[in-house]
């Protein structure tokens, strides 16, 4: 269903919008800075993480998180704690790869085939990279508040916020290129941070990763998925026109 919606939405966008121009951009441009800024402050936190120190602010915003008498217990009532364990869920390798499969089949079928492929390899070398980080730096996961979900890899980088970060934007990147909309673009990248900010927060809220692991995965996402839709997107893009006699949803019979 979501996948037919996202490509009756290319489609008949495709039909009534001429090809999104590619303007030159200067390194001053927030497209170029916002990717630089966010690597150079994922860079800053794991050199200060890997040197052996830590954030006072991470001890703060776990426990501000937990029960005032019992840091055991999650803030709010039991339906919260439910609810965050199917928030996070959603930024596991099962709920990524299930978006990233719709998404990639989705442009496939539109015809975007080049960006269909760039999604794919795009979040299985992010996964790769994201299982290389943990290990390198071993970071322990959070010890002064009960867990409230399994967990099996090192703490830093926030797999969680780093993934749904790469996997989320790249998809709304890409479906704003292929719909030719800017209107378009904004919200899918809209709808894409609001679950990639609560993906980060319910790792926090479960007792799972510092929020600097969180904080440290978005930046790293951020500069991943600008890099890719920026200068991989559109140019793949600009390599898959549309043929609106064979994207067109057929009607119902």
């Amino acid at each position: 269903m979501a996948g037919l919606f996202v490509r009756t939405l290319i489609s008949k966008s495709a039909m009534s919008k001429s090809p999104m121009s590619i303007p030159r951009v200067s390194m001053f441009h927030p497209r170029v800075l916002i990717p630089v800024a966010a690597a150079s402050t994922f860079l800053g936190l794991a050199v200060f993480i890997v040197s052996g120190r830590s954030f006072a602010f991470d001890t703060s915003l776990l426990l501000l998180f937990r029960e005032a008498n019992d840091t055991s217990i999650p803030i709010g009532p039991a339906w919260l704690r439910e609810a965050m364990r199917d928030v996070t869920a959603l930024g596991s390798f099962v709920g990524l790869g299930m978006m990233t499969i719709t998404a990639s089949l989705t442009l496939w079928l539109c015809r975007y085939r080049h960006l269909a492929v760039g999604l794919a390899v795009s979040v299985v070398l992010a996964t790769l990279v994201s299982t290389l980080l943990k290990i390198g730096v071993g970071r322990a996961r959070p010890d002064i508040v009960e867990q409230v979900a399994l967990t099996f890899t090192a703490s830093f980088p926030s797999g969680h916020a780093f993934l749904s970060s790469v996997t989320l934007l790249s998809i709304a990147g890409f479906v704003g290129l292929a719909s030719r909309r800017e209107d378009i673009a904004r919200l899918c990248v809209v709808l894409a941070w609001v679950m990639i900010v609560l993906i980060g927060i319910s790792r926090i809220y479960l007792g799972v990763h510092w929020p600097s692991d969180v904080i440290a995965g978005w930046c790293l996402g951020v500069a991943w998925s600008s890099t890719v839709v920026a200068w991989l997107g559109r140019r793949m893009a600009s390599a898959d026109p549309i043929d609106v006699e064979t994207t067109a949803p057929k009607p119902l019979s």
